[in-house]
């Protein structure tokens, strides 16, 4: 009898127990239930959670997007920039070939003369029945003499003359005596700086006792332009006095330019 009232007491015991135990339970539910109640009324639903001093963060950020390689935006994107950039290259080659154009065409127009080596040339017809100009006007001094011997007072001897030595003053204006080309300028001893013309057909006069020619070689003159002025004389005119030098040879034979002076 005893021992059915101690087993009855603990089963009342155990009742108890659990009935406490329930209680907590539901006290501990119903507080959290509570509490996050007023979180998600505050627009948190989370509990903030310490780590090393550090809070977790409660939100997620969205990642930025990323563009994938291949898409169709990456492509238009591509596409674009390889449009414009064919666009800008084909901007700078016109740009290179009107600069070129221009270029060319400026040296194509500019004027025959003054050093100008991209002048057009000229045609050059210069016959045994042509005619040429003065260089300068003046005195002949010494005439042409290759059949004889005339005097030079200069040299004090008597020797051919291939050409002729015409009176001038210094700083006098030189004038190409037809339409030619210059082949050569140069300077000797003798007639001091001279140029070289080719008139055509074999025809070449030689102009001396220069200074300051303004022309090249290789450039072609029209009759009447300047080749220079005249030079003090050399030591082999110096009694003669200031003069120009002509001289006119046919296939590299000395003629009398005389002859064809006008």
């Amino acid at each position: 009898m005893k021992e059915k009232m101690n087993q009855l007491m603990k089963d009342k015991l155990f009742l108890v127990m659990l009935v406490l135990g329930l209680l907590t339970i539901v006290a501990a539910a119903g507080a959290v239930t509570i509490q996050r109640g007023n979180r998600v009324k505050d627009g948190n639903p989370y509990y903030p959670m310490e780590q090393d001093g550090q809070m977790i963060a409660e939100e997620t950020k969205p990642e930025p997007t990323m563009q994938v390689a291949g898409s169709s935006e990456a492509k238009e994107q591509s596409s674009k920039k390889s449009n414009e950039s064919s666009a800008k290259k084909a901007d700078q080659a016109n740009q290179v070939h009107e600069t070129k154009g221009a270029k060319e065409s400026n040296d194509t127009v500019e004027p025959a003369g003054a050093g100008n080596n991209a002048a057009q040339a000229l045609v050059l017809d210069f016959t045994d029945t042509s005619k040429m100009g003065w260089p300068v006007e003046g005195n002949v001094i010494l005439g042409y003499s290759m059949d004889s011997t005339i005097f030079f007072p200069t040299l004090e001897q008597y020797k051919c003359n291939p050409g002729m030595v015409i009176q001038s003053d210094v700083s006098t204006p030189v004038y190409a005596p037809a339409n030619a080309k210059v082949v050569e300028i140069g300077s000797n001893e003798e007639i001091g700086n001279y140029i070289v013309l080719d008139m055509g057909n074999e025809y070449l006069a030689t102009c001396g006792q220069l200074k300051e020619i303004p022309v090249v070689e290789n450039e072609y003159l029209e009759r009447g332009q300047l080749l220079g002025y005249v030079a003090e004389p050399t030591k082999y005119y110096s009694v003669e006095g200031t003069n120009v030098f002509l001289e006119l040879a046919h296939e590299s034979k000395p003629i009398d330019p005389l002859d064809y002076l006008e």
